[in-house]
């Protein structure tokens, strides 16, 4: 059992962000119905990479497993009663709609409380559910660019720097799924349900906590080099260099020893908290030239020996072969019954008591429909009618 066994989450949420944050809800144990479009979720159709897979693209593979799924029309008045039945039995709702939608559903906060007063209803949305941006497209790169963090690393006069992940997308995620567990936890204590709102324009703001604080409260100019230092607010050497034979990370090392071990003599002479700053296109410079002279495992070695902050640059082949990931069991394997074997990131929490664990993977659209109009006492009869009409979509593994 899981830490989240006998809650029920309803994720009405679509992409990225809402469908991660209820996966992790589905990790735990929660039951995870993922109501979704006739059709199929608008993911189930575009594909990261062209991975397209078999009857599931690996884009959704990712992002849904532990979920049950109930396709239904929710613009027709019996596909949304269905939905109001299962509401007045839910713990969470998960919604990320474009602003007026869920009003217009019938599906917004105000609405639900008024059935289920218990329910956590999860509300996501790309800058917030007013004010002027309200109406434009929470989309990840653009939050990236706006955010800031692009001109936090990489060379002055060379283009932003993107992350080289959906970075705002994830953590909006991780912000959405930290409420519901907290909105969970007040319930428990006061029997009280709430809306919980999270946007993705706060949610990568706030991670940049400390470099913004340097930036509000120090006064401190984000300024790029010319070289392309990782991070505008660390002291130099900081950064990915070239070996003999590759890349490796070296991370604001004291100048002094550093210098020593590479052979720059030139570091002696330096402070690790003035020169650092002030001269650090010069320190980056000095390190690549002797750095590309050795091997990434000549560097690592020596700098393992030495206490000095360093690390392989990995692809993602070498990052599935690394022996701490292996230990970690930090992906979870599991057969699929139309995509075949699945090796994916697991959930990185653990529990002592009440592990996650996968109990299915990603379901098909409307693959669970009926065996959930079956849990709230809808006869095979009145489903079979129900799928004439075109309200619900069922859907045989």
């Amino acid at each position: 059992m899981g830490v989240l066994t006998g809650y029920r989450v309803l994720d009405c949420s679509i992409a990225m962000a809402g469908p991660f944050a209820a996966q992790r809800l589905g990790d735990l144990g929660a039951d995870v119905i993922k109501i979704e479009p006739v059709a199929g979720e608008w993911q189930r159709h575009v594909a990261a990479g062209g991975a397209r897979g078999n009857r599931v693209n690996v884009s959704f593979l990712s992002l849904n497993r532990n979920k049950r799924s109930l396709a239904i029309d929710l613009k027709s008045p019996e596909g949304k009663a269905l939905l109001l039945d299962l509401v007045r039995g839910a713990d969470v709702f998960l919604q990320n709609y474009r602003p007026g939608v869920a009003q217009r559903l019938g599906v917004d906060y105000d609405s639900l409380a008024a059935i289920n007063p218990r329910l956590v209803y999860v509300s996501m949305s790309g800058y917030g559910e007013s004010g002027p941006y309200v109406n434009r497209p929470g989309q990840d790169l653009v939050l990236q660019g706006m955010s800031g963090a692009m001109l936090s690393a990489g060379r002055e006069g060379e283009p932003p720097t993107p992350a080289g992940q959906y970075l705002v997308d994830a953590v909006t995620a991780y912000t959405a799924f930290e409420g519901a567990l907290a909105a969970l936890l007040h319930r428990e204590r006061t029997g009280e349900g709430q809306k919980v709102e999270v946007n993705m324009l706060d949610a990568i703001t706030t991670l940049q906590m400390q470099e913004l604080s340097v930036f509000t409260v120090a006064h401190k100019p984000q300024a790029r080099s010319a070289e392309p230092h990782a991070h505008v607010y660390i002291r130099a050497p900081y950064g990915a260099f070239a070996t003999s034979d590759g890349f490796i990370i070296v991370a604001f090392p004291r100048l002094q020893k550093f210098g020593e071990l590479i052979g720059e003599p030139a570091f002696a002479a330096m402070d690790d908290e003035t020169d650092t700053w002030t001269r650090r296109d010069e320190i980056f410079a000095r390190t690549r030239e002797r750095l590309k002279l050795q091997s990434s495992a000549h560097w690592l070695a020596l700098f393992a020996a030495n206490d000095i902050w360093s690390g392989p640059v990995y692809g993602y082949a070498d990052l599935l072969a690394d022996p701490q990931i292996a230990h970690n069991g930090t992906f979870v394997e599991y057969d699929h019954p139309t995509e075949g074997h699945v090796k994916t990131p697991g959930f990185p929490i653990r529990f002592s008591r009440t592990p996650s664990r996968v109990e299915r993977g990603a379901p098909l659209a409307g693959e669970h429909t009926r065996a959930v109009l079956h849990e709230m006492g809808k006869t095979d009869t009145e489903i079979d009618a129900l799928l004439a009409r075109g309200v619900i979509g069922e859907t045989l593994a």
